[in-house]
């Protein structure tokens, strides 16, 4: 069971609104945003942080951003966090072929060298104590501007809040991330585990 119970999605009707937003990431609102009402100037802020570090501002997309967002929350072993990072990147058209193989991304040819330094920096980012050096700067200034690294750590920071609060709350994982989190990753091990 979840440390807090999720209200019910029309607790709040500002909350309701902003959250239509994940309609179209994920299908559903995720249980975390129903959890948060409970202040709603928590759930409002974080609606409105992650539209913000989503938008595309430059070359890093939709898919990319969600499987930085993926990597992070694998870094972490957010299992409820994995499970919507990989339905959204499937949902906002990341590659069969990489959906498939994420979990090879440094070697696997589905991915680009300027994906690779994306997602080692996501990796890199997610640690602890944090490991991004001079090698992963350098790589990254190889391939992406100033603004699409600011894009990426918004990714990056945005799940090390949604990671600590989802595996904190033991969150319930819902029957859509579920069900891409068996499709994409369970051949490697995902399972709810305390998200059930």
């Amino acid at each position: 069971m979840p440390l807090v119970t999720p209200l019910p999605a029309d607790h709040d009707p500002e909350t309701k609104e902003l959250a239509d937003f994940f309609n179209e990431t994920l299908g559903f609102c995720p249980n975390s945003v129903l959890t948060m009402q409970r202040r709603p100037m928590i759930s409002k802020a974080f609606i409105n942080l992650n539209k913000a570090v989503m938008a595309n501002e430059g070359r890093v997309t939709s898919a990319l951003k969600r499987m930085i967002a993926w990597v992070s929350s694998n870094a972490t072993g957010c299992r409820y966090c994995q499970a919507h990072a990989i339905r959204a990147a499937e949902r906002y058209g990341a590659e069969q072929e990489q959906l498939d193989n994420i979990w090879e991304y440094k070697t696997h040819p589905a991915f680009n060298d300027a994906e690779r330094a994306a997602l080692d920096f996501s990796l890199a980012a997610s640690m602890v104590p944090n490991a991004v050096d001079e090698s992963i700067k350098l790589e990254l200034y190889k391939y992406w501007d100033e603004g699409e690294i600011v894009e990426m750590l918004g990714v990056i920071s945005l799940f090390g809040y949604l990671n600590r609060w989802n595996d904190s709350m033991g969150t319930t994982v819902e029957e859509g991330a579920i069900e891409s989190g068996e499709k994409y990753l369970g051949k490697h091990g995902w399972e709810k585990g305390k998200h059930s």
